[in-house]
């Protein structure tokens, strides 16, 4: 026997007796019999062959998964489990998250029950995001975007705290499925969350986030001067630490020290710098290409081909319009409130025609690429397909050139808002200089792990998995040195409680609890025993008769 239970956060939900989780439990201390051997997986936790008694504390002391429910991953663990022996699977879960594939992994062959708890309240509201909006001088105008679930869902009260400290609060009317507040907080370094208080599920009530104090971004473009002046009227001193250098006068070792690197209309990039660059881009660094009209295409493959799938063409000198935005392209998050179509078209002269598999940021108006963006885990590099000097472009002259460069060099800078999701595997870059055998540590009040790093010259990337298990903000310690501020939130996936969807598991039996399983599996052994029996004794008394007959003759 086999018992899938749910531990995920909409089992948070309550039903006639409480919590579903909660009430489950209860069902299984009470109902299930004590000379009953069983194997129970939760959503993190395995227990093989055990009873009711040996797991009692543990059921009791049973806590919610930031991991969502996945029935195909736990069904894998009980096929591995060597049996000779048809199996019993009872899955007590709400339904959510479940998908007709997942349902394919249950043996035909194996008898399983589900037990769906239904929940009252379908109501619920989440808080799906917090970003930073506006910078100005004083103050950060932050954007906290709210979701909510159901039919009827009233007025919510909605605060942010840094450090426990209350520094906004407002309450919101709930008008649309998706809503967005704004506030405006102190431009200072920030270590809290927002809160609001809804009657739904409680997990998702809370979201941590983190700003760091602002620190100026490193970044040096390699190029003549001149066609480099208006890349300093971008990068301004209060937010970037900029430098210019030509190609013959670059020290090579300056480039290990730069968040963004600009290859600014480069007739030739040496082997070396190539180098140079690939590791820079591989240890985090952002990097920016724009080519010359004289670069050799083969040289300029080479040398993208260390970084994606992307290949240039023949050079075409036809006039196009740059004219049209991918707004959800990761390059333009969060710079424009809306989506506009009629903006002055900048224009090019000439460009290199590029075959490339990423969608890209700006297409001219024949829909090839004029810029685009090959991005990893750590790092980008992003791609112009023309040179873009005033002789052959007027892009300098545009509106658009201030983010495109801003957002080209602050990708993966944690100097926005830092809210990673538990159970997400994008790694985290933080500054910190390391010994060979250093380890940073990330903790709290109430946590305290180790996750996987990687020692990049001044930065180290880190991965936390599945850690830490409860949501909060941490600090990240170098030994007892405070290092850099960092928040986990659980992943928003269940907090739709009007997601499950009962007619797929029309098939498949279903039961009202966990006592009527029980019954009906007693029922069904004892008379498979009765059956067993008449066979039996059948096959006595046939013999018996054949030998009496045989005896008489």
């Amino acid at each position: 026997m086999y018992i899938i239970l749910d531990n995920s956060f909409s089992m948070q939900a309550k039903g006639k007796q409480g919590e579903l989780l909660k009430r489950a439990i209860q069902e299984l201390l009470e109902e299930t019999p004590e000379n009953t051997n069983f194997s129970l997986l939760t959503n993190t936790e395995t227990y093989w062959n055990t009873d009711i008694k040996s797991i009692r504390s543990t059921l009791q002391n049973l806590k919610y998964s930031a991991i969502p429910f996945e029935l195909d991953h736990l069904l894998a663990k009980i096929n591995a489990h060597p049996t000779t022996a048809k199996k019993d699977i009872i899955i007590i879960t709400d339904g959510i998250g479940i998908e007709p594939k997942q349902l394919k992994s249950i043996p035909k062959e194996d008898v399983s029950y589900f037990i769906i708890p239904k929940s009252e309240q379908k109501n619920n509201v989440a808080v799906d995001s917090v970003f930073i909006n506006e910078t100005t001088t004083d103050f950060y105008d932050i954007s906290v975007q709210l979701s909510s679930y159901g039919d009827d869902t009233k007025p919510v009260s909605v605060a942010i705290y840094n450090q426990n400290k209350l520094i906004a609060k407002t309450v919101s009317n709930l008008e649309t499925p998706k809503k967005t507040l704004q506030f405006s907080i102190p431009k200072q370094a920030f270590h809290g969350y927002v809160s609001i208080s809804d009657n739904g599920l409680t997990y998702d009530n809370n979201y941590y986030f983190s700003i760091s104090k602002v620190r100026k971004t490193n970044a040096i473009s390699i190029g003549e001067a001149a066609k480099s002046n208006f890349l300093a009227r971008i990068y301004t001193n209060d937010e970037f630490s900029y430098s210019n250098s030509e190609l013959a006068e670059l020290n090579y070792n300056n480039i290990e020290k730069q968040d963004v690197v600009i290859l600014n209309e480069l007739d030739e990039i040496p082997q070396a710098l190539q180098t140079t660059l690939k590791a820079f881009s591989e240890k985090g660094g952002n990097l920016i290409i724009i080519p010359s009209a004289k670069n050799s295409i083969a040289t300029l493959n080479s040398f993208l081909a260390n970084f994606g799938k992307i290949q240039f063409k023949s050079f075409d000198n036809t006039e196009k319009l740059i004219s049209k935005i991918n707004f959800n392209h990761p390059l333009f998050s969060g710079v424009f409130e809306n989506k506009i179509s009629n903006f002055q078209y900048p224009s090019t002269k000439a460009s290199f025609t590029v075959s490339d598999s990423s969608p890209a940021a700006l297409l001219y108006n024949d829909q090839s690429t004029f810029l685009t963006a090959l991005q990893s885990a750590v790092s980008s590099v992003c791609i112009f397909s023309a040179p873009i000097n005033t002789e052959n472009s007027n892009f300098q002259q545009s509106p658009l050139i201030v983010p495109v460069f801003y957002k080209m060099a602050q990708f993966n800078q944690n100097n926005g808002v830092t809210a990673l999701t538990i159970g997400n595997q994008n790694p985290f870059i933080v500054d910190a200089s390391l010994s060979k055998d250093g380890i940073l540590e990330v903790k709290n009040a109430n946590e305290h792990f180790i996750p996987i790093q990687q020692i990049r010259n001044t930065k180290v990337k880190m991965t936390f998995n599945d850690l830490p298990q409860e949501a909060g903000n941490f600090e990240i310690y170098n030994q007892k040195q405070w290092i850099e501020n960092i928040s986990f939130n659980y992943n928003r996936k269940e907090s739709n409680l009007n997601a499950s969807d009962s007619n797929i598991l029309s098939d498949y039996n279903t039961a009202e609890s966990i006592k009527s399983v029980f019954q009906s599996l007693q029922t069904d052994r004892m008379d498979n025993q009765l059956w067993k029996w008449f066979i039996i004794f059948a096959l006595l008394f046939l013999l018996c008769e054949m030998a009496i007959i045989k005896f008489l003759k």
